[in-house]
């Protein structure tokens, strides 16, 4: 899922490879590998862990002769990042190389019908399916042989194809991820992201949905999926190097909020098949499921939030009473866990320490343990009965953003799968389905209602604390909305139940005091709304966070945030997008370093 790269030209193609490769290392990755072709055969080198093992093993790229070729860095999705499961990829008769970024969702089906065709497997990967079908429908025109085989692929995918028997050429191919054209003088160029380009071009072309092209040295043709020839018109790029990076977004932060919607369909749309949800890799069986008697969430930061969000729906639509747990607090509490007990445990690393010690202790008392991680092959994800990946990408700001909103939408389709398996939620499972399938979209929605934000934070940046609150999932919002604040621009802010304020917490509040106040939910809006006259009889400045057209709060809220009309049952993941970027802005607004806040490490493996 993270980085492609191609060269042809009059030039040794794998020092450019590896050059490209490591323009892209910004984005994350597990393991890396570059096909070169020379004499009319293709040779392939791949390694685990840094692109720096892969230039010490090609002597920077000066052992491997050959002027055109393709590269990868792979972030593992679909088999442990191996040298076997990264790419490029062969056909079994050699004459292809292939590399793919995105996600076949149909590639168990073509796999199962490529091994009774006699095809052999050497990876555990989704990309190997692409492979063997171009060979298998290869007649001496690779064009035809592409057109064929993506007509064979569901989801999302760029490919970069190099055949032997065509020297000189490389083929790119796009859906539904981003794939663009270098043009050079006397060589031509394809990555999936301009980074790995600048250096060399700043003329591009960007390959829209559906398109192929087809490069040599001194042509680029771009042609439908019909095989028609298309004319585009080439973009000069102005950005520098480092604006590259980030997508020419200032930070890598701001990238990964607006990544949000595709992050999230990544995560969703592999998963509804036939109208249900179905989660494959995880392999719990009803049998299993009626096993349950509770549900102990475990994780640790924005993880936990996410916990706390998703205990509702869960809880909601089977039945199961839900616990969510620090499990800094779990792993010394002495449980009351058996073997009826399902332990859901949440970490983008995988390698978050607390949480890998609760989940042994957790299973040493008999509980099943289901993993909810974005890596593969991490050591939650081994320890793990059963995984579910969120497959979110790499995130390279500290302060998680799309890992948080992927994880919950993991959480709410297996509450969706818990109630379906249950028999629990009968003919709502198709509107259910279809609010999962909105919540991308809901997401660009509300970036477009909120474009107010940056001068909101103007407004908001130099107070001293700020207080977050709401009820049922608005308050598990207001939680990961309070951390997300305290985290890049160092204010103090915290989150409260808004029916907990005349508890104690109202002593606070007082003249100009910023009260962010989520109002979401139309069944419990009334109750919220006398939280609001609360604390603005107390003087409070009162920031609401609700649906559009919600005009009972219009006359009590001093400045609003909006998000689009959302099922309320799964509304976390569209409600905490307008209050990362508040955060985001106000950081900036105080000059705080976004991407890598003070004291904090992404990963934190130790206790």
């Amino acid at each position: 899922m993270c980085g492609i790269v191609g060269f042809t030209g009059a030039q040794s193609a794998a020092p450019i490879l590896l050059e490209g490769l490591k323009k892209l290392e910004y984005r994350g990755y597990d393991s890396a590998g570059i096909a070169v072709m020379a004499d009319r055969k293709i040779a392939v080198h791949k390694v685990t862990g840094r692109i720096s093992n892969l230039c010490e093993k090609t002597g920077d790229g000066s052992k491997v002769p050959g002027t055109t070729g393709i590269g990868h860095t792979r972030w593992a999705t679909h088999g442990a990042p191996t040298e076997e499961n990264a790419h490029p990829h062969l056909s079994n008769d050699g004459k292809f190389a292939v590399v793919h970024n995105g996600i076949i969702e149909n590639y168990m089906s073509l796999r199962e019908e490529l091994i009774r065709d006699g095809y052999h497997f050497e990876s555990e990967t989704d990309t190997e399916v692409i492979v063997h079908l171009i060979e298998m429908f290869y007649r001496g025109d690779v064009r035809e042989a592409l057109i064929k085989t993506t007509n064979r692929l569901r989801g999302s995918y760029a490919l970069g194809v190099i055949c032997s028997e065509e020297p000189g050429k490389i083929y790119a191919v796009r859906e539904a991820s981003p794939l663009i054209l270098g043009i050079g003088l006397g060589e031509n160029y394809f990555a999936s992201d301009v980074t790995a380009l600048v250096n060399h071009t700043r003329n591009v072309i960007y390959l829209e949905d559906g398109e192929f092209a087809e490069l040599s040295e001194d042509a680029i043709r771009i042609f439908d999926c019909t095989g028609q020839v298309i004319s585009r018109k080439a973009t000069r790029i102005l950005w520098d190097v480092q604006a590259a990076e980030k997508g020419g977004y200032e930070h890598f932060m701001l990238k990964e909020i607006m990544e949000q919607p595709g992050a999230v369909k990544a995560t969703i749309a592999p998963r509804i098949k036939n109208g249900a949800i179905e989660f494959e890799e995880m392999g719990l069986s009803v049998a299993e499921i009626k096993n349950i008697r509770n549900i102990i969430i475990t994780a640790c930061g924005s993880a936990y939030y996410a916990g706390c969000a998703g205990k509702y729906a869960i809880e909601r639509l089977s039945r199961i009473p839900v616990d969510v747990e620090l499990a800094s607090e779990l792993r010394y509490s002495d449980p009351l866990i058996d073997e009826h007990t399902l332990l859901i445990v949440i970490s983008q690393s995988g390698e978050t320490a607390d949480t890998i010690a609760a989940m042994k202790e957790c299973k040493d008392r008999g509980a099943k343990a289901l993993a909810i991680v974005n890596v593969v092959g991490s050591s939650v994800a081994k320890l793990a009965d059963y995984t579910v990946y969120t497959w979110a990408g790499p995130e390279i700001a500290v302060a998680t953003t799309k890992g948080y909103t992927t994880q919950v939408t993991v959480l709410y389709m297996l509450a969706v799968f818990l109630g379906d398996k249950l028999g629990l939620i009968g003919n709502r499972k198709t509107q259910m389905i279809h609010s999962l399938q909105s919540l991308p979209r809901q997401i660009q929605q509300a970036f477009d209602l909120n474009s107010s934000i940056p001068a909101l934070a103007k407004k908001y940046h130099a107070s001293k604390s700020l207080f977050f609150i709401g009820r049922n999932t608005d308050y598990a919002v207001a939680l990961e909305g309070a951390l997300k604040m305290k985290e890049i621009s160092y204010l103090h802010a915290e989150a409260y139940a808004a029916g907990e304020l005349k508890h104690g917490t109202i002593a606070l509040i007082e003249e100009h005091q910023p009260v962010i106040a989520l109002c979401c939910n139309p069944s419990i809006m009334e109750k919220t709304l006398s939280n609001i006259v609360e604390v603005k009889s107390r003087g409070a400045e009162v920031l609401a966070l609700t649906f559009r057209n919600n005009h009972k709060i219009l006359s009590v809220a001093d400045d609003l945030l909006f998000v689009p009309d959302i099922d309320p049952l799964f509304s976390a993941v569209v409600e905490i997008v307008p209050l990362q970027l508040l955060a985001y802005y106000v950081a900036k607004e105080n000059g705080c370093d976004i991407d890598k806040p003070k004291n904090l490490a992404k990963s934190v493996t130790v206790e």
